[in-house]
């Protein structure tokens, strides 16, 4: 099942812009509990060419709570903050790179919006399990509050050498983590359990990029293959070492294929 729109009103989303106001843009897109810190490196490293936007989805960092009167949030609901966000931002055509639930967001907007001229998604899915396990993540974070997910969710972001070699970074972005408002996190756990866009893939027409991490435990190669396998003319990659956020684990690997990705 694809999610469909809920019919809220689209939020105005926190963003952090870096690089040429008139050059080319890439919109960054990131993981369930992440702010736009995880994209520093991106940040930093794809600027000094391009207009680079990294995005807080709703209910996380410093973006606006979704309005929970009007029922659950869904990935097109994600995908129009997006949208409106960038209209503020005069930002028309665009590249979009998304991780994980940005990911599904950046999945989104390459099939339906004639604005995205290329994709990349990085260590993401088409459709990410059963609903139940997203229903029950919900569940727990509004119940027993994000913190309570955090040390489970850092063990999937980074690979058991990463946190070993760099525990003042793992513990920084699991801090990052536990701080995510609690029915932030639960609205886009709700919007997970809704997609599946295993059958619309080739829906997506323009240039993309696709990147695994050999080790991640939340969308395994082979979970990611399935999207490159969907999209006519792809390009896939798998990073080692590297779980579910090797823009972080190997930002340099990762800019690379990025920028050559752009430049061809």
């Amino acid at each position: 099942m694809t999610s469909t729109n809920s019919g809220t009103s689209p939020l105005i989303l926190h963003a952090d812009a870096y690089g040429p106001a008139d050059a080319e843009t890439v919109v960054l897109l990131g993981s369930l509990g992440s702010t736009t810190e995880m994209w520093l490196p991106q940040l930093d490293g794809l600027s000094t060419r391009r207009r680079v936007i990294a995005l807080d989805h709703r209910g996380h960092g410093r973006s606006p709570m979704p309005p929970t009167a009007s029922g659950n949030s869904t990935v097109p609901d994600l995908a129009a903050d997006v949208l409106h966000t960038l209209d503020g931002l005069n930002v028309g055509r665009f590249t979009v790179v998304g991780l994980s639930l940005g990911g599904a967001v950046a999945q989104y907007l390459a099939a339906t919006s004639d604005r995205v001229d290329a994709a990349v998604f990085i260590c993401t899915a088409a459709k990410f399990g059963e609903p139940s396990g997203w229903v029950e993540r919900a569940h727990t974070a509004r119940t027993d509050g994000v913190g309570a997910l955090a040390d489970a969710v850092i063990t999937r972001w980074f690979s058991p050498a990463y946190r070993e070699q760099n525990p003042a970074t793992t513990d920084h972005y699991r801090d990052m983590i536990a701080a995510t408002p609690d029915e932030g996190y639960a609205a886009c756990c709700d919007a997970l359990s809704q997609w599946d866009f295993t059958s619309r893939l080739g829906d997506i027409t323009v240039p993309t990029l696709v990147i695994a991490g050999e080790h991640d435990p939340s969308t395994a190669p082979e979970t990611v293959k399935v999207i490159a396998d969907g999209i006519d003319g792809s390009s896939y990659a798998v990073l080692s070492p590297a779980a579910h956020l090797p823009n972080l684990e190997q930002p340099e690997t990762v800019n690379g294929l990025i920028r050559g990705f752009l430049a061809d």
